[in-house]
């Protein structure tokens, strides 16, 4: 198979435009699908890598995330539209096309501004997060039956950030359907390991409470601009969370409000019991401290900030403006 190029066609009707992102397991291309009368619409897909086409294990688990997608259908969760197979044999996946960056990008343009990002924005970015996995832990599938969806990979990579202002959790690749059976291999991580709950390194199954520490570990990063888990390598990383030492987030920050700081602080209980029971219970704390703002962050809010930084990372010289607390 000869690796695909701008221009190549899917199916008769996709045709790639440009690469927009890269992982170990599949790319993301833009694309443009076109239907009859001269419809047109902009898409995103989602290719495996050549050398991961031929592992049983990463193509099962690429199905998966298109089985799983399919059925999450939330404002907050990026929208599967098809999943199909090339000419040659390889699966791709099709969603909606999120204009904008993701958070890690968003947060590189204050590192390269010597800033720190509002913490209204980033609280307004958590609730968004927190909407997407309380409906993705609350699901319920076609027969009615109680069918929760963890994430397992709350990072900043797939927290997305449109610039008309809406936040979208992508990938739930590294999802678990709660209706399926455990896939071989297990004891394989499936996620990035500087944002994994403690208990899961050392065997624990995945949770609700596991998705809230890794939006917890994103939301201390972004409010500190300091990576919380951070070493050399992978094994470092994980003895760090075999015993985790977790900085207060108020000393590093005594300018937030103590609700906020207690709120992440919870989240990133090392013992589950600890933290809070669901996503829900998360997001009332986190609405709680946005209203204490003058001005709502609305998306018009946010918009304006995912667009300034949008235009950062494009080499435009803007003026960066943002609510007032």
């Amino acid at each position: 198979m000869s690796e695909d190029q701008p221009g190549t066609l899917l199916s008769g009707k996709y045709a790639l435009v440009e690469r927009v992102g890269d992982g170990g397991m599949a790319v993301v291309w833009k694309a443009i699908t076109h239907g009859s009368s001269g419809f047109k619409r902009s898409v995103a897909i989602k290719r495996m890598l050549p050398t991961m086409s031929a592992n049983s294990e990463m193509r099962s688990l690429f199905i998966e995330e298109a089985r799983v997608g399919a059925e999450l259908v939330h404002p907050a969760i990026v929208q599967v539209h098809d999943f199909g197979e090339d000419d040659h044999g390889q699966l791709y996946l099709v969603t909606e096309l999120v204009n904008g960056p993701h958070l890690g990008d968003y947060l590189r343009t204050f590192r390269e501004l010597k800033a720190r990002p509002p913490w209204q924005i980033i609280v307004a970015i958590g609730v968004r997060v927190l909407q997407a996995l309380d409906s993705a832990h609350h699901r319920i599938d076609a027969d009615g039956n109680q069918a929760p969806v963890l994430h397992r990979d709350v990072t900043p990579q797939n927290i997305l950030l449109d610039v008309n202002g809406v936040v979208k959790l992508a990938d739930f690749g590294m999802a678990r359907a709660m209706d399926r059976g455990r896939m071989t291999q297990p004891d394989v991580v499936k996620g990035k390991l500087s944002y994994l709950a403690p208990e899961l390194v050392t065997g624990a199954g995945p949770s609700a409470r596991s998705d809230l520490f890794s939006l917890g570990v994103v939301l201390w990063e972004a409010l500190t601009m300091r990576r919380l888990f951070d070493a050399p390598t992978d094994f470092e990383v994980v003895e760090m969370l075999r015993k985790p030492r977790i900085p207060m987030l108020s000393v590093t920050r005594p300018d937030l409000p103590l609700g906020l700081t207690m709120t992440i602080k919870k989240a990133l209980a090392i013992d589950p019991k600890q933290r809070f029971p669901s996503a829900r219970d998360m997001l009332t704390e986190l609405r709680t401290a946005l209203r204490m703002m003058r001005e709502p962050v609305d998306e018009f809010a946010l918009s304006k900030s995912f667009s300034a930084a949008q235009a950062h990372l494009a080499g435009q010289r803007v003026e960066v403006t943002y609510p007032s607390p």
